[in-house]
Formats: structure tokens, sequence, C-alpha cells
């Protein structure tokens, strides 16, 4: 079986300025709102505990972490997942990745039940083998611990798997279990974070993931 594994937001869904709305209305309820040109480019991808730690540091952080998290998920699992587009060019892909027999899965450090509902929402779920991603209690948020769970469950030869993401992040995790990584550029990241973080192939159009994936599980 050869299998890629897809990031969802930044590779499938277009999801920032969802993300940067709940994110601004969160550190406003715990009491430090963000200038309106505070630079957020950087949040999407990475936990979420891990983004609130980042932004409260200067304040002193502490157990306001959870409470800004707390903040964040009772606003975007209301509307947030609405606000999240797929890219054009992914639907036709998936049916082409699917057609060349690929076996899809999703790999977030969102919590799995959003990703899921956004997933629906959009009309994308039915590609997906399965959809994984974070426990609410933020257990496998990060991805080299998400991937190595998807590998024992599914019982996946790290040798027929491709990880797909848009930050340096999916790399990392990729590579932490020796599976070789797409990254792409329609997303969140850019070519030198991607290629600092070590990609074995870059994907500036979603167009060319089929080929690209071939490429390397023939390599």
């Amino acid at each position: 079986m050869t299998t890629l594994l897809l990031d969802l937001d930044g590779t499938l869904v277009e999801s920032g300025p969802g993300i940067v709305a709940h994110i601004r209305h969160a550190m406003q309820v715990v009491g430090h709102p963000l200038e309106p040109g505070h630079d957020l480019s950087w949040v999407v991808g990475p936990p979420l505990h891990d983004i609130f730690a980042r932004l409260l540091d200067p304040f002193g952080g502490g157990d306001r972490v959870e409470v800004a998290a707390a903040a964040y998920r009772d606003s975007y699992d209301t509307s947030g997942y609405l606000q999240t587009p797929p890219y054009a060019a992914i639907p036709p892909v998936l049916e082409a990745l699917r057609a060349d027999d690929f076996t899809l899965f999703v790999a977030t450090s969102k919590p799995a039940s959003v990703a899921r509902r956004i997933l629906a929402h959009i009309g994308l779920a039915g590609h997906f083998k399965a959809i994984y991603g974070a426990a609410a209690d933020g257990v496998l948020s990060h991805k080299p611990e998400l991937i190595s769970y998807i590998l024992a469950t599914q019982g996946l030869d790290p040798r027929r798997v491709v990880m797909v993401g848009d930050r340096g992040f999916d790399i990392f995790g990729a590579h932490a279990n020796e599976v070789r990584a797409i990254g792409v550029l329609w997303g969140y990241g850019d070519r030198a974070e991607l290629e600092q973080a070590g990609a074995d192939a870059i994907a500036e159009t979603a167009d060319a993931l089929p080929a690209l994936a071939k490429g390397l599980l023939h390599a």
C-alpha cells in the first residue's frame, strides 16, 4: 500500500484568516488584546498550547495558557471551522491521488474532531481512509508523536509513506519516523523554512503532488 499523510491547515484548506481571528479573540478574553499590526503569520501549524505559550510569555504566561486555549476552542469550534475553504486545486488532486491508488490520511495538529467537521463541511472527508489529529487534552498535537501513532495504528511501512505539509513541523515529524516528506508552497511556510527542515521534495503547485510522491516512493 502506498500512503500519503496530508496536513490540513495550509495544505488542504486555507484556514489562516479564521485561525488568526480566533487567536485574537482568545487573547482579548485573557486580558491581552493584540495590536492590529501584531504579526501572527506564524500561528498556522503549531499546536495550540505552543502558540499561546509564546504569545503570553511576555506577560508571565503560566495558567493563562490553558484559559486562552479554552477560549479559542470555544469560539473556533462554534464558527471558526466554517472559515476554512479548500484550496481550489485540492479536490481534483485528491481525486487524482486516489485514482493512482494512494491511500490518504489526514495528519493534523488540530483536534481530530474539528478536522473531521471541517472536511465534512467542505465535502472532502470521503477521500480519506481516516482523519487523525490531536485529542481533546492535547495528546498527539505534535507531528512526531502523531505520525508515529498513525503508522502503528494502521500498520504502515514508513518506506511506503510520504508526508505532505506546508510547515517545517510536518517535515521534522515525518523524518522523526523515517518517513519522507514533501513541502508545499501554497500554504503558510516558505521555501527557506521547508528546505531548512530537510524536505525531500517541494511542490510549487498542488497538481505536482502525484508525480513527486510517486518519485519518492520509487526512489
